[in-house]
């Protein structure tokens, strides 16, 4: 395997292999951002967890990613609309995007350097487009918009020149960097992190077997790419390996000969469809282009994609310096969504995230602490792995309304289309102010206040109360008077007051 780019940042793997029995709560296998953030959000919950990894950490496909953060899915919403109805399509998206603010909340709790950033997305047209392909991503970009999604359509599309949608709030990082400092939250207070320990089996009772060692546990999360068949529910495991299609994925990493890269994602419409980014706000010239995807084992030349990417680089950036080369490999499933949740009692797998392996990835350790510690959440049935086929009388909103979605909700929800300058006194809300979201409130003698709508304690969205004149919380109960100091916890600083000449956007 070539080195990717993330592969330049040299990173310690020093965790020892498993040499004795242990037991937890929780064994983890797998050590790629599935595997290491569902070990650190379990552990967060306060139970104990093995991270068990074959090789090093952070050193399978996670290694091989382009790093895109994205709720776009591989499947275009029309025809996620036309397969499973307008709440099932909804909840797909709002879970990739649920993904992608745990990601940045994780960033601010932990003070990670892993330039993050948030970027336009641009699905665009291929080369060969015509009136037809046009007219569909008009289509694209309505139904989004209508959805909930903010997106627009585009006649050309910046640096391509090209018709397509642009899609606000998608995100890129560091995906090493940021694994780095969450893998080593793990070991410690009964918890471990073992390397170059291959499970190798998993038993009736619990127990995970890797050499010559076991691991005795109440619950196994496999996050290995592929699920892996232990003892229990082989005959189910292997049933879904049937539903599950490996495709090779190549990437270049080019060094531009000047700063014209715009900090955005781009995907177009072909099939397979090429993909770009560029790597980091630090080195804006460097650009990661990927595409050129087929079947796994089915192409003998393996340098053509490689040929055919580099001819399509150089069609947008003549004089690119390509540096780097690699190629990893994504999962589809069999009808476009992934398989995410518990595949027998007490084993949960996640797989099949296709091109949103970071975005899906993260979901999966989400929805993996939810099952762990039995907390409903409102995506356990769309990715269900024994799906076959979904109602389209799922009442998505009721599905999730005592979950902490509303971080999600709320953030996609478009502020009222008001000035803070329209409140009458004794009225707030979360309105716009110079097209950033605010929790503005006019007092009694007209005198207007404006503060970041942004919770304190774990980065919700608050919401006005006009019958007590209270911001409230709708994740974890946190309450704050009208102008902004905590009337109730578990939030222990007021919403920060912003300046009205500079206002702080969220993340609208």
């Amino acid at each position: 395997m070539q080195e990717s780019f993330w592969g330049k940042d040299h990173f310690s793997r020093t965790f020892p292999e498993l040499n004795e029995d242990v037991a937890v709560d929780v064994v983890v296998v797998g050590a790629g951002i599935t595997g290491i953030t569902a070990a650190y959000l379990i552990k967060q919950t306060g139970l104990t967890v093995a991270l068990v990894e074959k090789g090093n950490w952070g050193s399978g496909e996670t290694y091989c990613t382009t790093a895109h953060l994205s709720y776009v899915s591989d499947m275009r919403l029309t025809d996620l609309v036309a397969t499973y109805g307008r709440d099932h399509a909804q909840a797909a998206w709002h879970a990739g995007d649920a993904a992608i603010l745990q990601i940045d909340e994780i960033i601010r709790r932990e003070s990670i350097e892993c330039d993050f950033q948030w970027v336009p997305g641009y699905l665009h047209a291929a080369s060969n487009f015509d009136a037809r392909e046009m007219s569909a991503l008009r289509v694209e970009a309505s139904l989004a918009d209508e959805l909930g999604f903010s997106a627009s359509f585009q006649e050309l599309v910046p640096l391509m020149n090209r018709p397509g949608v642009r899609f606000a709030d998608q995100a890129q990082f560091h995906p090493l960097k940021y694994l780095a400092k969450l893998v080593q939250q793990i070991p410690g207070e009964g918890s471990y992190v073992f390397e170059q320990t291959e499970v190798h089996a998993v038993s009736d009772a619990k127990v995970v077997k890797a050499g010559k060692h076991e691991i005795r546990c109440g619950y196994v999360v496999v996050a290995t790419h592929v699920p892996i068949s232990g003892k229990t529910g082989f005959l189910k495991s292997s049933v879904l390996q049937t539903k599950l299609a490996g495709y090779n994925s190549y990437v270049l990493g080019a060094r531009l000969p000047s700063d014209t890269a715009p900090a955005a994602l781009f995907w177009d419409t072909a099939n397979p469809y090429n993909y770009m980014r560029v790597a980091s706000a630090e080195q804006s010239d460097y650009v990661i282009f990927g595409g050129a995807d087929h079947k796994t084992g089915q192409n003998d030349d393996t340098n053509q994609p490689f040929q055919q990417l580099e001819q399509s680089l150089r069609e947008i950036w003549p004089d690119a310096l390509i540096e780097d080369r690699w190629s990893g490999q994504v999962i589809e499933t069999h009808d476009g969504l992934p398989y995410i949740g518990e595949i027998d009692q007490g084993q949960f797998v996640a797989t099949g995230f296709a091109g949103n392996g970071m975005t899906f990835g993260t979901l999966g350790a989400m929805m993996a602490r939810d099952a762990v510690t039995q907390i409903a959440n409102p995506w356990k049935e769309l990715f269900n792995p024994h799906r076959t086929t979904m109602s389209k009388a799922w009442n998505y909103i009721k599905e999730g309304v005592d979950y902490p979605y509303y971080m999600t909700r709320d953030r996609l929800m478009s502020a009222q289309e008001r000035s803070p300058e329209s409140l009458h006194p004794g009225e707030g809300g979360i309105l716009k102010y110079n097209g950033q979201k605010v929790a503005a409130f006019r007092d009694e003698s007209g005198a207007l206040s404006m503060l970041s709508p942004v919770c304190p304690h774990m980065g919700c969205l608050v919401h006005w109360n006009a019958a007590e004149t209270t911001w409230d919380c709708p994740c974890h109960g946190s309450r704050f008077k009208c102008t902004g100091e905590v009337h109730a916890g578990p939030a222990q600083s007021p919403l920060k007051e912003l300046d009205t000449s500079a206002a702080t956007r969220p993340h609208s």
